[in-house]
């Protein structure tokens, strides 16, 4: 964005989605998003609660999120809706769009038409991180339940710092669940087999990733060997449940992006309901342990839950990055 004094007139970049994928990839959101919790954990960034807009009568949801990282030169909010009808219309279920505001003015700087991509890479990075800090140093099996575009990305942000020998993958869509095998076989390189059920999926994991939208658990305590690391990524609002609440009960630490997050719309949220834990059993948040104020892993034989619902700071860490590269390369164009 730059501003001409004299006549007060304020340009906005506009990228759109395929712009928005030649800046920024999964490497580089990973270490936007791990410097944006740590920033986190030291008291640096604003983030309010998400707003969630329900649309009942076309199965829609919308979620708002913003957030502020003390002296960075951009904050941003991000509108990200999943519209179920949208399938029987043939077009895609999820969109969005993230709008970064200058913060030394308030005013618009940019605007990411990107449906959805920057919440897509900014989530598997999360995710990446939260296995990083609480997974086994050495990762022979993982675990993926759900087999949608996030399933994707998970396994894609994880394999930047774990090395696994294999991959299974679990879904109630047989066919979505074979695709995901021969695609992220051929892009990874791993041998990804098609479980029959979570438990199979589960058994022998180092590594379990849920990416579903389940209101029911499917996630098992009985299911989880001591030593496994569990990243629930489905339950970001009230209605979504995908493990058990006495998996969290059982869990040597569970951990949380936000504990006021994680309270109202994560899977703690199910286990608080449940009266399985306190909101003082959490045993931290990630940028705590991203920041170096809590150890992550301490104990092979632990098993750790990380529950994340999505903070506006990795939307705006990854929107700052983006806004950043497109005025280093000319990419975009501007409006007035």
């Amino acid at each position: 964005m730059s501003t001409d004094e004299s006549t007060s007139v304020r340009r906005v970049l506009v990228l759109n989605e395929q712009e928005v994928r030649g800046l920024i990839g999964v490497p580089e959101a990973l270490a936007a998003v791990r410097d944006a919790f740590a920033r986190m954990g030291r008291g640096e960034t604003s983030v309010p609660p998400a707003m969630i807009l329900w649309v009942p009568e076309s199965r829609g949801e919308v979620h708002v999120k913003a957030a502020h990282i003390r002296h960075a030169a951009y904050y941003a909010v991000k509108f990200a809706s999943i519209f179920e009808g949208n399938a029987a219309r043939g077009l895609p279920l999820v969109s969005g769009q993230v709008y970064v505001y200058e913060a030394a003015t308030g005013f618009l700087s940019g605007m990411l038409l990107d449906n959805g991509f920057l919440t897509d890479l900014r989530t598997g990075a999360a995710g990446a991180l939260a296995a990083d800090l609480l997974a086994k140093k050495d990762v022979d099996q993982v675990a993926i339940i759900g087999a949608g575009i996030q399933g994707r990305y998970q396994l894609e942000a994880l394999l930047g710092v774990r090395s696994p020998a294999g991959v299974w993958i679990c879904d109630l869509d047989h066919a979505a669940a074979d695709a995901y095998a021969r695609e992220m076989s051929e892009r990874t390189g791993l041998p990804v087999t098609v479980a029959g059920s979570v438990r199979e999926a589960v058994d022998g994991a180092d590594v379990v990733v849920t990416t579903t939208p389940a209101q029911s658990p499917h996630l098992l305590a009985r299911f989880v060997a001591p030593g496994t690391h569990i990243t629930a990524m489905g339950s970001d609002n009230p209605l979504k449940n995908e493990i058990d609440p006495a998996l969290l009960a059982r869990a040597d630490k569970v951990v949380v992006d936000s504990r006021e997050m994680c309270a109202v719309n994560g899977e703690l949220h199910h286990a608080l309901e449940a009266g399985l834990l306190a909101v003082d059993d959490v045993y931290a948040e990630l940028g705590e342990i991203a920041a170096g104020l809590k150890p992550g892993r301490t104990s092979e034989e632990e098993v750790t839950v990380a529950d994340l619902t999505g903070l506006g700071i990795q939307d705006t860490a990854v929107a700052a990055l983006v806004m950043s590269r497109a005025l280093e390369t000319g990419s975009g164009r501007t409006i007035e």
